[in-house]
């Protein structure tokens, strides 16, 4: 379970990570990163976007589940102002928990490059 301190609720948040934060993608997933204005919270903040799209609400709930638990490992090696929104796309309902795991991990890869990539002029 992700805690409560490292979830996203915000609309504004959401929108913020999607609209202006860099982009991962894989055929499963895509990660949006980007730095957080807000510096009360400790740590990484994640949120989870399982569209209609991925499935019916038992699939939907599965693929969250998974997501939520391949994120929370993952926390550590998270920037402590990051806000992370990682959207299933509908390939994710019938992938293999490892393979999901590993294409989180490579769209993590790439939207820190490419958020790196940004600051440097």
């Amino acid at each position: 379970m992700l805690s409560a301190a490292h979830r996203m609720r915000r609309a504004a948040d959401f929108e913020q990570a999607v609209r202006r934060g860099a982009r991962g993608g894989r055929d499963t997933l895509v990660v949006h990163l980007t730095t957080k204005t807000d510096h009360s919270a400790s740590g990484p903040v994640v949120g989870l976007v399982v569209s209609k799209a991925v499935g019916n609400a038992v699939t939907r709930n599965l693929v969250k589940r998974r997501l939520r638990e391949l994120v929370r490992a993952r926390l550590t090696a998270l920037p402590a102002d990051a806000g992370i929104v990682v959207r299933a796309l509908p390939p994710a309902a019938t992938q293999p928990y490892a393979l999901l795991g590993a294409d989180l991990d490579a769209a993590l890869e790439t939207a820190e490059r490419r958020a790196r990539r940004r600051v440097i002029p």
